[in-house]
């Protein structure tokens, strides 16, 4: 059983898979690149708090025109962001869902309108004079499809040693890659 979403009831997911007979990966993201990148920050969030203490941060997000909710991927980043010395909430990430500026204003191509996630995170330091930026702009389903397919392979390992009502994450799958 392979569950890649942000949504959804974690605690009745993970109660359901342990009660059963079989493995699971669920993760918010299915994309390898994305969950090694999350892995970077939460390694950066645990060994160097406060890292950009004084900085600001800005942060932009474009999905597809019938994504709803707020980006998981910025909403976790947001949260290494903050352990990293920010004070950054939720509701200050910029939200595109608008086709036309889509295209116009972030250059999403139009063949991935309808499928797409592009994410930018500024630090400026106070006085301006330092800048970072984290881009990562994923065009079209392939990267998480991939992902998911390397999850089945790792759960069908798994599978094959006896294991049984088990929760694995990506980080998991991408330790065993």
């Amino acid at each position: 059983f392979v569950m890649g979403t942000t949504g959804g009831d974690r605690k009745a997911m993970h109660d359901c898979v342990v009660t059963s007979s079989i493995p699971a990966v669920i993760s918010p993201n299915m994309a390898k690149q994305i969950v090694g990148l999350m892995a970077m920050m939460e390694y950066a969030a645990d060994n160097f708090p406060g890292l950009f203490n004084g900085y600001s941060l800005d942060v932009k997000e474009s999905h597809q025109s019938w994504k709803a909710d707020t980006s998981g991927t910025a909403k976790a980043m947001i949260g290494y962001f903050n352990r990293l010395g920010l004070n950054f909430t939720e509701d200050q990430i910029q939200m595109e869902r608008d086709p036309e500026k889509q295209k116009k204003e972030w250059g999403v191509p139009e063949e991935y309108l309808d499928g797409h996630g592009w994410h930018t995170y500024t630090l400026d330091s106070a006085d301006r004079t330092t800048r970072f930026a984290i881009t990562h702009n994923i065009s079209g389903r392939e990267i998480y499809a991939e992902g998911t397919l390397d999850a089945v392979v790792y759960l069908k390992h798994k599978v094959d040693e006896g294991i049984r009502g088990r929760v694995y994450s990506m980080i998991d799958v991408l330790k065993n890659a």
